[in-house]
């Protein structure tokens, strides 16, 4: 394994949950919430949104090591 984990990015916008995505996945954050905005959006929404509130709450917090 990679030892790296996913937590809550330190971009955040509203709870760092895409964000923690882009930095678990190298990736630019633009690209994670351009994308997570047109599959909530295909879902009608609704299940997108409950999708992040779960993930808010699950996701635990970054840690800063600077």
């Amino acid at each position: 394994m990679n030892g790296k984990k996913l937590t809550k990015g330190h971009d955040k916008m509203l709870a760092g949950v895409c964000s923690g995505f882009a930095e678990y996945l190298d990736v630019d954050v633009t690209l994670i919430r351009a994308v997570y905005a047109i599959a909530s959006v295909m879902m009608a929404g609704f299940p997108g949104i409950v999708l992040y509130i779960i993930l808010m709450v699950i996701m635990p917090d970054p840690i800063d090591t600077y």
